[in-house]
């Protein structure tokens, strides 16, 4: 990969095809393809746990090269229904991945996973390692405790402002376990005790996504699915995303023959970049790319322009 070319999103585009695919007695996971429908199949595992994908996320492919699929995982986005937690495991969405790739007809695919989506990313291809060609990482999360601890409490080091505006939601004598005072909240059936405590959950790992603050625009949210996303995300972390009771890290070592490419912000408060060099030493096949200057955001520029060159050079790779 050039550091020097200066790559940029591929132009807007529309999906030529998307639908809702049945995967439980209750879950329907929403996907859409876009791009070439003859062309190199790549899958876009988005963050969260809880984002759900948007219209960005198509350009980081060439739409000439690639046949494009993204999905919303259960509970997010616009899978049904929306932010149900029951029956939402690692172990499901795994599943559910392949159970998509299956039924688009696809043999084997490029999988692309920031945060959240990189822990997503190691357990499918951990799960399904002949079913993938090649992987894209970017923002390391392996959800270790450590990092959960990271994320709920030692943030507060760089980031004091945000993480006095997520205690202020809460009343003092429950500020020693914010994790369960948001949850109580959050899962209440009360909109408006629900709706201000999951808004202001997820207006905390927000402010601290970028190396520089935003401009505080943005795609308006609606209070159903700032509810979604925030009880998705407190189902998984109250569970260590389910992947306590395993070493992603060793299980890593396990794909040396799929490329991947690695990508990280120096400057991540949301997944510290040490997680990202511990992943580089147990996959020492793996290109590996520190941005000097960029924090958790895919969006962020440098960041934006490395991940776009490895989806060029992936162009390259047969499979």
């Amino acid at each position: 990969m050039s550091q020097e070319t200066a790559y940029n999103l591929y132009p807007e585009l529309e999906p030529y095809n998307s639908g809702w695919l049945p995967v439980s007695n209750n879950h329907r996971i929403y996907y859409e393809e876009c791009g070439h429908p003859g062309g190199k199949p790549v899958v876009f595992l988005h963050g969260g746990p809880g984002s759900g994908c948007n219209p960005n996320q198509r350009r980081f492919f060439d739409p000439a090269h690639y046949r494009i699929v993204l999905l919303d995982q259960r509970g997010c986005g616009r899978s049904t229904p929306l932010g149900a937690t029951a029956a939402n495991t690692t172990d499901d969405l795994t599943t559910d991945i392949d159970q998509l790739r299956a039924h688009l007809g696809i043999d084997r695919w490029l999988v692309f996973g920031g945060s959240w989506g990189s822990t997503l990313a190691l357990a499918y291809a951990s799960a399904h390692a002949d079913r993938v060609s090649g992987l894209i990482l970017r923002g390391i999360f392996l959800s270790r405790r450590s990092e959960l601890d990271w994320f709920l409490g030692q943030c507060e080091q760089f980031h004091p402002e945000a993480w006095a505006r997520l205690l202020e939601g809460i009343p003092e004598e429950e500020r020693d376990n914010p994790l369960e005072a948001y949850a109580k909240r959050i899962f209440s059936d009360e909109m408006d005790l629900s709706v201000p405590a999951a808004t202001r959950w997820n207006e905390y790992e927000s402010s601290i996504m970028t190396l520089l603050p935003g401009d505080g625009s943005g795609t308006p949210v609606t209070a159903e699915v700032q509810l979604a996303r925030a009880r998705v995300q407190i189902h998984y972390i109250k569970h260590q995303c389910f992947i306590g009771q395993r070493d992603l890290l060793e299980e890593s070592k396990k794909l040396s023959h799929i490329p991947t490419i690695i990508v990280q912000g120096r400057y991540d408060m949301v997944c510290p970049p040490i997680t990202a060099w511990q992943l580089r030493q147990s996959m020492p096949h793996a290109e590996f790319h520190m941005i000097a200057d960029a924090g958790h955001s895919a969006m962020e520029p440098a960041t934006r322009a490395a991940l776009v060159a490895a989806t060029e050079q992936f162009k390259s790779v047969d499979y």
